[in-house]
């Protein structure tokens, strides 16, 4: 699976072109589906929010709006309760999973639950764009932070297909708790390298090679 990592969703040409590099063919071609389960899990989100991801009116996160071939919705919360050949060749066939912000947690129970996470390692051509939280789900752990719907170990840990940690939106305006130096003091606790990415920011990973994109500020921390 190849990753584009974002914190604000397409928010520059940089990473937008990053985007049509990854999918090797224009967005007009390609097929997406769009997953909005993060949001119904954080407190800053909600119903309202998960309605603009997918119907493609949150200019401030560009993602389904961009022009798509195709969308459609995936909701991994309805998948438990339905037969796998109704939904699995659907992803199958599809060349970006668009991956809404909200919970990371939450995200990532419902990923398992779903059986999304088994089938993940197979998709190798299939594009995964996060936004924030939709990003922060594929890290090893996302720290105290970022912890608001907590599951029943406990534990900060998200998938783990990349090993790195990612502190989004930061410096951002509306958001004083997402400062560089919070980021700096959310690295030290944790046990991975982690990024500190702002909006106009964001990590691809293609082939095990991680490569920060970027119009605007980042950190790394080792």
């Amino acid at each position: 699976m190849k990753l584009l990592l974002t914190s604000a969703g397409i928010k520059n040409p940089t990473i937008h072109n990053v985007l049509v590099d990854l999918l090797g063919k224009p967005i007009a071609d390609s097929s997406a589906l769009c997953i909005p389960t993060a949001t119904y899990g954080h407190p800053m989100a909600g119903p309202g929010a998960a309605w603009r991801f997918i119907s493609g009116r949150e200019p401030r996160c560009p993602m389904v709006e961009l022009g798509w071939k195709s969308v459609g919705v995936l909701e991994l919360t309805a998948l438990p309760s339905i037969d796998d050949q109704l939904w699995v060749p659907l992803v199958r066939d599809t060349d970006v999973l668009l991956v809404n912000g909200g919970d990371a947690l939450y995200l990532c129970h419902w990923i398992r639950e779903s059986g999304l996470a088994n089938l993940l390692p197979s998709l190798a051509e299939t594009v995964w764009v996060g936004l924030s939280g939709g990003s922060m789900v594929m890290t090893p752990r996302i720290g105290d932070e970022f912890m608001n719907w907590k599951p029943a170990n406990g534990s900060d840990e998200a998938l783990g297909v990349v090993d790195f940690a990612i502190f989004p939106h930061v410096d951002h305006e509306a958001m004083p708790n997402n400062s560089m130096a919070n980021a700096q003091r959310w690295a030290d606790k944790l046990p991975v390298p982690g990024y500190a990415i702002d909006d106009e920011t964001a990590i691809r990973v293609s082939d095990g090679t991680v490569e920060v994109v970027s119009e605007g500020h980042w950190k790394r921390f080792p």
